[in-house]
């Protein structure tokens, strides 16, 4: 099977339209600006202070001074512009992200959202999480669906949240589950997985979708 990370990139890329304001997370949502479907136009923001974002650039080509907010080099596209933080994050505070993409360590039926902290590790801080979460229009999680064989998708998150209630779209390697007021709906799966095997790795009910599709990969 392909690398899961590309697959879940890929998959995420199709969630995104024509015009979206698009914030990436740190580590695995980047690399969703290398499959940005040809025949639309996304913006890509990056909190640390620019939007025109464009994707990775070759090896050798990189320059040491454009970052994305996870100190990853980037490329721009033609009509990109810098700003200070004050702004990166009226823009983020605003409403005007369309989709922010994050991954998680944990995320729970009701669509809770834990990003941040681990127990006993030494970590920076929330950074800008929680404003994305709750200022884009849409929250898409990106991330494999177990860690070393721990599951990441519960029936109530048991780490510090990062948001409560954000979450509409759940993306791994197993399939696309969409956070509903009914619970977590499995819509597609990857066709290398059986239902059951999604269910097992999973901590919450999982429900399936009347028309469930497979998931392109």
């Amino acid at each position: 099977m392909e690398d899961a990370k590309e697959l879940i990139a890929r998959r995420v890329a199709e969630e995104l339209k024509d015009g979206d304001v698009v914030n990436l997370g740190i580590g695995l949502p980047t690399m969703v600006a290398n499959y940005v479907p040809e025949n639309i136009e996304v913006i890509l923001q990056s909190e640390n202070g620019f939007i025109g974002m464009g994707p990775e650039p070759k090896e050798g080509k990189e320059v040491n001074n454009l970052v994305n907010a996870g100190g990853m080099p980037v490329t721009l596209l033609e009509g990109a512009a810098f700003f200070d933080s004050a702004v990166s994050f009226a823009i983020i505070r605003g409403g005007h992200v369309d989709v922010t993409v994050l991954g998680a360590l944990q995320v729970d039926e009701k669509g809770n959202l834990a990003n941040w902290m681990m127990p006993g590790k030494k970590i920076p801080g929330m950074g800008g999480a929680m404003d994305l979460v709750v200022g884009a229009k849409k929250v898409i999680v990106a991330m494999t669906h177990t860690a070393k064989g721990n599951i990441k998708i519960l029936k109530e998150c048991n780490l510090p949240l990062t948001a409560k209630a954000q979450v509409n779209l759940i993306i791994t390697e197993m399939g696309v589950i969409e956070v509903s007021f009914e619970g977590l709906v499995l819509k597609e799966i990857n066709p290398a997985f059986s239902i059951e095997e999604v269910q097992a790795a999973t901590g919450a009910k999982l429900l399936v979708y009347d028309d469930l599709k497979e998931m392109s990969i």
